[in-house]
């Protein structure tokens, strides 16, 4: 018995040893995988932003889920998304709160810091964005309390301040750790994607619905212009206007003078006077193409009266300049009579590039021009008529400044040297204005070069005696 007695006596405070030795380890296994049960959460839920983040096409929807999860990622009471808006409105966007019963009084002292916040601004409208942030967590640090363990963070957006997120607790015992601040910045680092993300998309949805407009008034700016060269007697004609973007300011036209267009158009040997035309308006895109449109509109109604081209520059110039004075924009405008019972161009030009003329008796080029001003720069601007004799053979090129003001890599122009000296190649190699045309536009796009794009629209008319 003492034998056992002894034995036993040793073994019983092992045992209380080891006992007391457990205590302690089986509390830091209990610590370890209370952190890893932590960690977890966190990990769960900030996949679940960011899964949120990749998934949804409603900003509002996922804005609802920022107070939340900044709430429960750091264990807090609740949390309050504060967002800038563009005109100066300074708004609460979102609150979570734990306790429902306290949600409304929250959401009052918010207002009240965030109205107080909004009443400065208004009093001092140039109060820069960093004193505006610091003045609005005064505010709201004073109306929620100073039981409150509050903490904000801003929302940047492109390197601008656009928001708030502020997540607070009423627990005495609560800390802002550096940990939890990590993580509500987090949550704001995603809030600040969502928004760019949204507004990105608002951003392309709206570029791409005017580019559709944009592609509807070329369509329609396209049908504007012929669509196929009338067939008169004693000429052929072939035209091109090739616009540098969606909607151009080239313009050209053939209009019937002494005749229905309808008949114009059943015979080539009709006896009809046709006015042809070629412009450029100063610049590109929507309001060059309107002022085009409008130019074209004015011009089909004076034309046919039988005017003189000179008198019809006359008349669009004052039309012009009484509904664009002081505009800065202005037009460039060749406007020409063919008489096909005389074989005679009437012509007048303002300030146009003078059309050449190819005259196949001699082999020489010569420009057809008058002296003229821009129409709509001077409503009493005076324009000159001239007129020649056209024979078989002779043929002459309309064009715009795109032609001669294309420039290659190099930055070098096209310019009129270049432009006359394959339009007397062609004239004496090419068979018929179609063949010339394409024959002129091949050579100013090999000059271009095929990596470069032209930045300005081209318009080409070629009209050949028979």
């Amino acid at each position: 018995m003492p034998v056992s007695q002894s034995s036993s006596q040793p073994t019983a405070d092992r045992n209380n040893n080891a006992n007391t030795d457990s205590t302690p380890i089986l509390a830091l296994k209990q610590l370890v995988a209370r952190l890893h049960k932590e960690q977890h959460k966190i990990h769960d839920l900030l996949s679940s932003l960011g899964f949120a983040l990749r998934s949804f096409n409603n900003l509002n929807q996922f804005l609802e889920l920022i107070p939340l999860m900044a709430t429960r990622v750091t264990d807090a009471d609740g949390g309050a998304l504060v967002l800038f808006k563009p005109n100066g409105q300074v708004r609460l966007e979102r609150l979570h709160c734990q306790d429902s019963l306290q949600s409304q009084n929250i959401r009052n002292a918010l207002e009240t810091a965030i109205g107080a916040v909004t009443a400065s601004l208004t009093t001092a409208p140039k109060i820069v964005p960093a004193v505006a942030t610091a003045t609005l967590d005064d505010q709201v640090s004073r109306y929620l309390g100073s039981d409150i363990q509050l903490f904000g963070t801003t929302i940047f957006v492109k390197q601008s301040e656009r928001g708030r997120l502020y997540v607070f607790s009423n627990k005495p015992e609560y800390t802002w750790t550096e940990n939890r601040q990590k993580l509500v910045r987090l949550v704001a680092d995603q809030t600040a994607v969502a928004i760019e993300n949204d507004e990105l998309t608002a951003e392309l949805r709206k570029k791409e619905r005017m580019n559709r407009e944009l592609e509807i008034g070329a369509e329609i700016q396209l049908r504007l212009l012929p669509r196929q060269c009338p067939k008169i007697a004693g000429i052929t004609l072939a035209a091109r206007c090739q616009p540098a973007s969606h909607i151009g300011g080239d313009y050209y036209d053939f209009i019937p003078t002494n005749c229905h267009p309808n008949e114009a158009k059943l015979s080539s040997n009709n006896p009809c006077r046709w006015g042809i035309v070629i412009g450029d308006v100063m610049g590109k895109g929507v309001p060059a193409g309107l002022l085009m449109t409008m130019t074209q509109g004015i011009l089909r109604a004076e034309v046919p009266n039988g005017n003189s081209p000179a008198q019809i520059l006359q008349k669009l110039n004052q039309v012009i300049y009484a509904h664009l004075e002081n505009s800065h924009r202005f037009i460039t405008l060749f406007c020409s009579t063919y008489d096909p019972q005389t074989q005679t161009l009437y012509y007048s030009n303002a300030a146009h590039n003078p059309p050449l003329l190819w005259q196949a008796a001699t082999g020489n080029v010569k420009r057809l021009d008058t002296w003229g001003m821009l129409i709509g720069l001077d409503s009493q601007s005076q324009y000159e008529d001239a007129q020649i004799q056209l024979h078989p053979g002779d043929t002459i090129i309309y064009y715009t400044d795109g032609f001669t003001d294309a420039a290659n890599q190099s930055g070098d122009r096209f310019d009129e040297e270049n432009l006359i000296r394959h339009f007397y190649w062609a004239c004496q190699h090419c068979q018929g204005p179609q063949a010339i045309l394409e024959y002129l536009f091949e050579q100013v796009h090999r000059f271009i070069g095929s990596a470069n794009q032209n930045k300005d629209d081209m318009t080409l008319v070629v009209l050949q005696a028979n």
